[in-house]
């Protein structure tokens, strides 16, 4: 139900939210999450609506960042919450039981936060440093991976979890490895010069 390879949205290099997701789809990502920050609710209600589109084109799934009733007004697939976004709770009120909801985490304590308060899946990060997100939390690395999971595992709790933050290809194997469900890549995609090649590869790793 959560994949294993999953896409954020970026406006870079030229390119806008729409248009790396059409990136992103054409390389093989069925999960893509629209993630836009700082602009009006017209606005992300617009773009949602052409990304669900788009997603639906290629039977992949739209998760909208942030915005609960965008996601029930464009039929998301899911809804992913960031740490000073609404509750998982409260959200849910306003999507619903059959949406998938998917929250970020930077601790261990974030994380049982979050198993808490509902959610489907975690996204983990930053593993490293990484451009495409302002205000960044911790990084996280190899070693916080295995922690937090040791630390789950200790307490008989298991949710995926979604590592996240300036990724790899290299990186994989050893975030897999160590009892993480999947990643999440975005300028690794954007700046490939195969993106299709690259994405291929990446889902025979995660297999």
């Amino acid at each position: 139900m959560i994949d294993k390879l999953q896409f954020i949205s970026n406006q870079t290099n030229g390119l806008s939210h729409l248009e790396s997701i059409q990136l992103a789809l054409d390389a093989g990502y069925r999960w893509i999450q629209l993630r836009i920050k700082n602009q009006p609710f017209a606005d992300v209600l617009k773009a949602a609506v052409k990304a669900k589109v788009l997603c639906s084109c290629y039977q992949a799934k739209l998760i909208i960042n942030d915005f609960p009733a965008i996601a029930k007004e464009v039929e998301a697939f899911g809804l992913h919450l960031g740490l000073r976004d609404m509750s998982i709770q409260e959200a849910r009120k306003i999507v619903g039981r059959e949406v998938v909801i998917g929250g970020t985490a930077n601790t261990l304590q974030h994380v049982l936060d979050r198993i808490e308060d509902g959610a489907d899946y975690i996204g983990l990060g930053p593993f490293r440093f990484t451009s495409t997100k302002e205000n960044l939390s911790p990084i996280i690395g190899i070693e916080g991976y295995r922690q937090i999971v040791n630390s789950l595992t200790e307490r008989h709790l298991t949710i995926p979890i979604i590592a996240i933050g300036g990724i790899t290809i290299l990186d994989i194997p050893e975030i897999i490895k160590n009892g993480i469900h999947g990643v999440a890549l975005s300028s690794a995609i954007i700046h490939s010069e195969n993106p299709t090649k690259l994405v291929s590869q990446i889902n025979k790793i995660l297999c």
